[in-house]
């Protein structure tokens, strides 16, 4: 009767021990569940990115750009919203990436920044590579890169952690992104037509900036609102 007593109580305990470990467990696995179709279609953001917002806030062409925040070259501070009225042209770049230096080298990438910007752009070039990795610049030493290439961006913006690009799923360098002065996405993709790294393609491809900021000012619709990037993957933070 003893041994009994003893047996029913040991089942009790171990039932009692295997339920409080596999409740939270349980519970976790549920509370992480996601449905799909929501992560898809919520719109973007107009709130600044956090680190912690970057993976949820996602921007999408056609509507709102998400609002960030970024420090420059020069230590200066940066808001995308500061700029609500403008059009801003935002450049992922990489000073070592073959393809970036297509643009630079042959002048066209300049050519662009100086005619954006003496239309009253905004022209944000963003360096989203890690500490460590291809094309990590601190701010010394991408001004020193301005002046040499004598290009013309508004600003240098230094994303070392990738949360501007994330959120924006830049993936490549050069990747190109033209916002309204409303504030919604209207071209995100190559900077052109030809996906080369040669100097020579530059003056034969069609520039998708060069029409989305033509179309932008005279009130149309971007013909080709997205293409597809081509370029040096970027060098994100692992």
């Amino acid at each position: 009767m003893l041994q009994k007593s003893f047996l029913v109580g040991a089942i009790a305990t171990l039932v009692t021990l295997t339920t409080a470990c596999s409740t939270p467990n349980q519970t976790a696995s549920n509370s992480g569940t996601t449905n799909p179709t929501e992560s898809t279609t919520q719109p973007a953001s107009n709130q600044p990115v956090t680190s912690t917002q970057a993976s949820a806030t996602v921007a999408r062409v056609g509507e709102p750009a998400p609002d960030f925040t970024g420090v420059d070259s020069n230590g200066k501070t940066h808001r995308l919203s500061d700029f609500k009225g403008k059009t801003v042209v935002l450049e992922w770049t990489n000073h070592e990436c073959p393809f970036v230096r297509k643009h630079y080298e042959s002048g066209n990438m300049q050519k662009l920044q100086k005619a954006a910007t003496g239309d009253g752009v905004v022209w944000l070039s963003v360096v989203s590579s890690a500490p460590g990795q291809q094309g990590n610049v601190e701010g010394q030493k991408a001004n020193e890169l301005t002046k040499s290439r004598n290009a013309a961006p508004t600003a240098v913006l230094l994303d070392s952690d990738g949360t501007i690009g994330r959120t924006y799923s830049a993936r490549t360098t050069p990747h190109m992104f033209v916002i309204t002065p409303e504030g919604k996405l209207a071209y995100a993709g190559a900077i052109d037509s030809i996906s080369s790294s040669n100097k020579a393609d530059v003056s034969k491809a069609e520039n998708y900036v060069t029409d989305a900021l033509k179309a932008v000012k005279n009130g149309q619709p971007v013909s080709k609102p997205t293409t597809q990037p081509y370029g040096c993957s970027v060098k994100y933070k692992a």
